[in-house]
């Protein structure tokens, strides 16, 4: 088979160019090109090291490089190497500033910036981390969203994503034969949010947990596939009983889920 080869090349973290090329290979199947990642590329001599993997390597190139001289540096080299040479932001930076009617800064990693949107990320995390599981049930009040569900329906990994924008999420765990927590009930300011899977994958997912700390021995009410039904109903109808509203996460990713919270959570704060 021929190697494909992929070069991402930023002059900040590279996430931005990382993200836009997996979002565009999904569209095409079978195509997995051997990815190249050349982060925080600021100086000339920088660039023309790139340049010279992309010769090594030769094979399509995704950028955001703000910095005029590096940019032409690159593509130049890229034309004469006679690969492809695509600015993934250019588009949407020269329609904005022609819109807004305003010169483009041309100053890498702002988005990076250790401004008091950055610091209230951090917060954010901190207080997902200290409020996961249950903890700190006093402090709940202080949460932007508050997720509730049965163990493994992806409550934790969800928090963390949602932190990483800057809302401050908890999460609360639903367990059979357990009421839930008078701090959750009476919460007057977080938007409250049930996650829910459906039994036979909240099954497999839960051997396989088991399996991975070593525990996966007698089947228990934990893994019975009927315990596991009754569990999610359970939960679903503590979720009506009090209004939250409930998202099926089985077939969906953290990102997606995240995003269903955020516009419920938009929502919230606007009523």
């Amino acid at each position: 088979m021929t190697a494909h080869h992929m070069h991402l090349v930023s002059d900040a973290t590279g996430e931005t160019v990382n993200s836009v090329a997996r979002a565009c290979l999904v569209q095409f199947a079978g195509v997995e090109p051997i990815e190249h990642a050349w982060t925080l590329i600021r100086t000339k001599g920088q660039m023309i090291k790139v340049l010279q993997g992309i010769e090594a390597n030769p094979g399509a190139v995704l950028f955001t490089i703000v910095n005029d001289e590096l940019r032409t540096v690159l593509v130049e080299g890229c034309r004469k190497l006679g690969v492809p040479c695509v600015p993934v932001l250019d588009p949407v930076i020269h329609t904005l500033a022609a819109y807004y009617q305003v010169e483009i800064r041309g100053r890498p990693g702002l988005q990076h910036a250790l401004d008091a949107e950055y610091y209230h990320r951090i917060d954010a995390m901190n207080y997902v981390l200290t409020h996961d599981d249950g903890q700190c049930g006093a402090e709940l009040n202080q949460a932007d969203v508050v997720l509730v569900g049965v163990s493994r329906t992806s409550k934790t990994p969800t928090c963390i994503y949602l932190a990483n924008r800057g809302i401050k999420a908890a999460n609360v765990p639903i367990v059979p034969g357990c009421p839930l927590p008078d701090e959750l009930l009476n919460l007057t300011r977080p938007l409250v949010v049930g996650l829910t899977k459906e039994p036979a994958r909240l099954v497999q997912v839960r051997r396989n947990r088991l399996r991975m700390i070593s525990q996966g021995g007698e089947e228990t009410d934990y893994t019975d596939l009927e315990s596991v039904r009754e569990e999610v109903a359970m939960a679903r109808r503590l979720c009506g009983k009090y209004e939250w509203p409930v998202i099926d996460v089985t077939r969906r990713s953290i990102e997606e889920t995240a995003a269903t919270i955020m516009t419920y959570y938009t929502r919230h704060t606007e009523a």
